[in-house]
């Protein structure tokens, strides 16, 4: 993130680079990257001879070397963007030539999603060299709720502990859906606004009550009775409650509990530091190994392994997602 704001930071201040090569698996900040040069670098007047937008799978490299090569029009640059760019990957050595010696009245903003060069080549030492290279890497569960926080922080909002988890865990890692939720939250809501479990459910539609975060917080607790009131709700609503989805949780939740069982200080700064979670729910983890000794643990792993490829359809194509539910709950609870 602090990169990116370098990068927006230096186009604000006209400090400009020949080639920007946007790469990488989170195609989030690829794509505001290149569309903060898109409108920003050239003014609108200047944009109609100056600015073209290209698409790999309808160009070659020789056609965007071309496109790169040719001088602005009464502008001091021309701007070339190439989006989906990934579908030149076979040949994008190609464009080594052009790094090393780029034309510098043109910016040229390569689009590489889901991809990554290799950096033993010479391509990437020739872009490293004359423009500026990004990789945006994926961020993992753990760190999508922090994310959230970061960017309502700069936007003068505020968000719950538990509100950005349920987003967290509705939504997955795709940041460009979280944003777009976030963008719906923020026309709803004033300036100032901490965002809450009941905005999420009112607006967005993710139940504050029935929800993985709200059956994790449950089985931790051994509270038997909540657990099996959501595991109805989901067995009621299959389609927005996966299965799959719930038992990859409940397996990270109990993953990281063994994890917590073998450190020695287990106050909840060092567990928060060492589980790599927010330290609003340190004190859940810690309450929960106590209910969960460390062979329980061990053993609830192992069940949701079995239920995780039963969740798939192997072995368990006729059984009802409720039904095995219930089995599962049954078999960690007891």
């Amino acid at each position: 993130m602090d990169e990116v704001r370098q990068i927006v930071t230096d186009i604000k201040n006209g400090k400009f680079y020949p080639i920007y090569f946007l790469m990488g698996e989170e195609p989030y900040y690829i794509d505001n990257i290149s569309k903060y040069i898109e409108k920003n670098v050239l003014s609108e007047e200047e944009k109609g001879f100056n600015q073209m937008v290209l698409y790999g799978r309808d160009v070659t490299i020789e056609d965007v070397v071309g496109q790169a090569k040719r001088y602005p029009m009464m502008a001091e640059f021309q701007v070339v963007i190439v989006k989906e760019a990934q579908d030149l990957s076979r040949t994008i050595e190609k464009l080594v030539e052009y790094a090393e010696q780029p034309q510098p009245t043109t910016i040229l903003v390569i689009n590489y999603k889901y991809k990554t060069i290799d950096k033993r080549k010479k391509l990437y030492k020739a872009l490293k060299n004359t423009g500026v290279i990004f990789e945006s890497k994926k961020l993992y569960d753990n760190q999508v709720g922090d994310w959230i926080r970061r960017v309502l922080s700069g936007q003068n909002y505020t968000i719950s502990p538990k509100a950005a988890q349920m987003l967290a865990e509705f939504l997955g890692t795709d940041l460009s859906k979280i944003s777009n939720e976030l963008d719906k939250l923020k026309i709803i809501l004033p300036e100032g606004t901490q965002i809450t479990p009941e905005h999420i459910e009112q607006n967005i539609g993710i139940s504050k009550d029935y929800n993985n975060f709200e059956l994790q917080k449950a089985v931790g607790a051994r509270d038997i009775l909540k657990a099996n009131q959501i595991i109805k709700y989901f067995g009621e609503n299959p389609k927005d409650n996966p299965m799959v989805v719930t038992v990859s949780l409940l397996y990270s939740f109990f993953s990281k509990l063994l994890h917590l069982h073998g450190l020695h200080d287990k106050s909840p700064r060092n567990v928060s530091s060492a589980l790599k979670i927010n330290p609003y729910f340190a004190s859940e983890y810690i309450a929960a190994a106590r209910i969960y000794p460390m062979k329980k643990v061990s053993s609830v792993i192992a069940v949701l392994r079995e239920f995780d490829v039963k969740s798939k359809g192997v072995g368990a194509n006729a059984i009802h997602q409720g039904d095995l539910l219930k089995e599962m709950m049954v078999r960690i609870m007891t």
